[in-house]
């Protein structure tokens, strides 16, 4: 589970509730037609922009991604790989079938070492479902992005409305009010759920995407690594070129 995602949503709903709370009444910023002109027409625009079972895909895997995903560091990777090498050396192909692996790439590529299959095949099917994966993520990618620009779009389209509706009923003192809340509102519902939402989730999914682009490689080397026989040895110093420049050297280290 993503804490940081979590805490981060925590803390600025608070902060935007606190303060809320010091100033006056919760249900004074509560406006039923500015709640519907900001989530309404930024969700309308962003079907207009994709389809709408991408959209619903790409909410759901931004969703899952940013919340429940859990963070594969590459050193885990290129030590979990190590030790399928050497179960291969020790139990031969099929021993790999007993070893407990929870990412899905590297598990279907154990698979297929313990199935026999030829490295071609391994490295074109586990490449489609890296390239599926990140495709994927990069769909959930642009879909928050769009609704992060649409919202404070919409929130200036009510604020336009609001003053209209205003301005329209300056003679009656009753409706000024209602007007001008519409006004306000969804500019600051806009703000919100743009700043504290959608543009957030969008640069932590590009972030994991640039991520596992990176982990989903490592692993398809590594597999044709174990396919190929290579030693546990052999296979850090082969993939020890994508830890970061401050890791490597505890992982030779390790090696040695």
């Amino acid at each position: 589970m993503d804490i940081a995602t979590i805490v981060g949503l925590i803390v600025g709903a608070a902060v935007i509730s606190f303060a809320i709370y010091l100033g006056g009444s919760f249900m004074a910023f509560v406006d039923a037609p500015s709640i519907l002109i900001v989530i309404g027409g930024g969700f309308a625009a962003t079907l207009i922009r994709f389809p709408m079972m991408g959209i619903a895909g790409a909410l759901v895997t931004g969703a899952r991604e940013a919340f429940i995903h859990k963070k594969r560091e590459p050193r885990e990777l290129i030590n979990t790989l190590a030790q399928m090498s050497e179960t291969v050396r020790r139990s031969g192909p099929l021993g790999l079938e007993e070893v407990e692996i929870d990412e899905p790439n590297l598990k279907k590529g154990a698979q297929f070492i313990a199935d026999g299959y030829e490295g071609g095949f391994i490295r074109e099917s586990m490449e489609l479902a890296r390239d599926q994966y990140l495709t994927r993520l990069s769909e959930g990618q642009r879909v928050f992005k769009s609704l992060g620009d649409a919202a404070p779009a919409f929130g200036m389209i009510g604020t336009l409305v609001g003053l209209v509706q205003m301005l329209g009923n300056m003679e009656d003192p009753s409706k000024i009010g209602p007007a001008m809340a519409v006004a306000l509102l969804t500019t600051l519902y806009g703000a919100v759920i743009a700043n504290l939402v959608c543009l957030p989730m969008a640069d932590k999914l590009s972030a994991k995407l640039d991520v596992e682009e990176i982990n989903q490689t490592l692993i398809i080397d590594g597999v044709l690594a174990v396919r190929e026989g290579l030693s546990p040895t052999l296979i850090r110093e082969k993939l020890v070129a994508y830890l970061p420049e401050n890791q490597d050297k505890p992982l030779e280290a390790a090696a040695a």
